[in-house]
């Protein structure tokens, strides 16, 4: 599968690329923890059962979890940033169709639509990798990949705020407009990546995992109000099983899949996802348990007695954290590493939540455990897109990151229904009412521990990198030293016309001998290229720039510093290392 240019040119991305992103990527997040204040509120909202109401969030949970590996691979092969303004306007449909009704049934549709947004975290990230350089990728990645939390948490207090104040419908009506912003701004200040992969969108594999996706987390979601171990629920793990592993043996046989099983066999991928996962589960524990704490009564014995905004305000620094996180990520990486970044998080999410054991009876303390814990993800979540596109190809950038934001998604479906039941199987009944007890909520503490430490154990089998890092500088001094340690790991030159004149902003592509990409950059205004290698080996090195016509040239890199210069006069040109 290889990696193209399409024939516009490619225009600079501006500074304000990475703040739009990121804004997109906040607006699609609040979409997750809009209802929030009213969950409690909903069967009265919409005149329904509790267990009709609850659709109301698996709706949006499940076709988040549908698109957002289906909306990276279509951003890899039809536009990035095509999808990202796709995925937005979805979303403020969905939002205006809520806005619109209090009939359960079209408030579902809706949200459904709403999901679909969640497509917006890796076709972000994507674009950002095509368009940034080296030394802003890293910092630049970490906020997008915190937008997830970051707009989680600043959704709280505000949509708290509209509820209290407001006709709760008005939740959607301001979501409806953020993303109408996002849209906007999308379109002013991002321009489209020149990056495509070949081959085509493989229908039969998105519906394939559609179903499978659908089968294993509808009984996650509804579990608890099933049961456990009723033959709803287990029939429907059985099947997703069954759906999954045929899927997964399709998808094995596909020239152009929808998800690169071997790519995501691979160690530094596997064990990645495996633990986002585990981040995932602890990320949602505390947006769980912190905000009824904080609303419970005083008259409890143990709750705090705040009103929904001022819960809201005190979970609130747990995203604001996640955010100023961002910049002390791209420096700590830039010196040790995303695996180091990704195991000092975990090590501060489990001080978090083990400190929290002891710090649950007065406000100041659920803020110290947020802006911990805030921190601890934060480095945490940062990581993650930077070692996924550290071990793919550039063209599977959307997919393998769509794929990684599925893993987090099932790690906060876990830890919705587990947390779910515990709270509920050690609730004290008074009045007919089901109150969450201290017990509960230190067993759910201890089950995000538990978590964090299978995901410690996930990350130490990452590997150790085999060459120098493409996303970890945070500066331009040590870009420049990256820069200088790459050279001596792959091909460098430049890009000539025919008369010998440097050619700016071509595409440049390394191809390993099965046809994959192996590694792709744009050549800067003097017509210069770098670009490193994933192991020694036979290549072929393809140059393409507007105006002028393709070129693929044969390189062997052993080793040692190989520098060649791509005439763009001379297609077929063959060069032996």
């Amino acid at each position: 599968m290889t990696h193209t240019p399409t024939d516009q040119p490619t225009r600079r991305a501006s500074g304000a690329v990475v703040p739009v992103l990121a804004f997109a990527g906040i607006v699609v997040a609040v979409m997750q923890t809009l209802l929030v204040p009213v969950i409690k509120d909903l069967p009265q909202l919409l005149g329904t059962a509790p267990s009709n109401a609850t659709w109301v969030l698996t709706s949006t949970l499940l076709s988040g979890a549908v698109a957002t590996p289906i909306m990276g691979r279509l951003g890899d092969l039809y536009g990035k940033r095509r999808l990202l303004i796709l995925s937005l306007a979805v979303m403020v449909v969905g939002a205006l169709v809520s806005a619109l009704t209090s009939d359960l049934l079209t408030m579902i549709a809706g949200r459904t639509l709403q999901g679909f947004a969640m497509g917006a975290i890796p076709l972000g990230i994507g674009l950002m990798r095509d368009m940034l350089p080296r030394e802003k990728l890293g910092s630049a990645m970490a906020l997008m990949s915190s937008s997830i939390g970051v707009g989680g948490g600043l959704a709280l207090p505000l949509a708290a705020l509209i509820a209290q104040h407001a006709d709760w419908h008005a939740l959607f009506y301001g979501a409806a407009g953020i993303g109408a912003l996002a849209i906007a701004l999308t379109l002013l200040v991002v321009p489209e990546s020149p990056a495509r992969a070949e081959g085509t969108f493989d229908v039969l594999g998105a519906i394939g995992l559609s179903i499978g996706l659908v089968l294993f987390l509808l009984p996650i979601t509804k579990g608890s109000d099933w049961g456990w171990s009723s033959g709803t629920t287990l029939g429907l793990f059985a099947a997703s099983a069954v759906v999954l592993l045929l899927w997964g043996v399709m998808e094995l046989r596909v020239k152009a899949p929808l998800v690169d099983l071997r790519t995501t066999a691979r160690p530094a991928v596997l064990f990645t996802n495996l633990a986002s996962i585990m981040v995932g589960v602890s990320f949602y524990v505390v947006s769980l348990v912190l905000p009824q704490l904080l609303q419970l009564p005083k008259a409890t014995g143990y709750g705090l007695g705040q009103s929904m905004v001022v819960a809201g305000l005190l979970v609130a620094p747990l995203g604001l954290t996640m955010m100023f996180t961002a910049p002390v990520y791209a420096r700590l990486s830039a010196k040790y590493g995303p695996k180091f970044t990704l195991i000092l998080g975990m090590l501060i999410i489990a001080i978090g939540y083990g400190a929290g054991l002891g710090l649950m009876s007065a406000a100041w303390q659920s803020l110290v455990i947020a802006v911990v814990l805030g921190a601890g993800i934060g480095l945490a979540y940062s990581s993650l897109p930077a070692l996924i596109v550290g071990a793919v190809p550039a063209s599977e950038t959307g997919a393998a990151n769509g794929l990684n934001t599925l893993m987090r998604s099932i790690g906060t479906s876990v830890s919705s229904a587990v947390i779910g039941m515990v709270l509920a199987n050690t609730a004290n009944n008074v009045g007919g009412v089901a109150v969450p007890t201290m017990h509960g909520f230190r067993v759910s503490f201890l089950i995000a521990t538990g978590a964090v430490a299978v995901g410690l154990l996930m990350a130490l089998f990452l590997p150790k990198p085999n060459r120098a890092p493409q996303l970890r500088a945070s500066s331009e001094e040590e870009a420049g030293i990256e820069r200088a340690d790459e050279v001596l790991r792959g091909f460098r030159g430049r890009v000539l016309d025919s008369a010998g004149t440097p050619v700016p902003r071509a595409k440049v592509t390394l191809i390993d001998r099965r046809g994959r990409q192996a590694g792709a950059t744009l050549s800067g205004d003097d017509g210069t290229y770098v670009l490193t290698v994933p192991a020694q080996g036979a290549y072929v090195l393809a140059a393409r720039a507007t105006g002028h016509g393709p070129l693929a040239s044969s390189a062997t890199h052993a080793g040692d510093d190989r520098a060649i210069d791509l005439d763009l006069a001379l297609p077929g040109e063959t060069v032996t290392a």
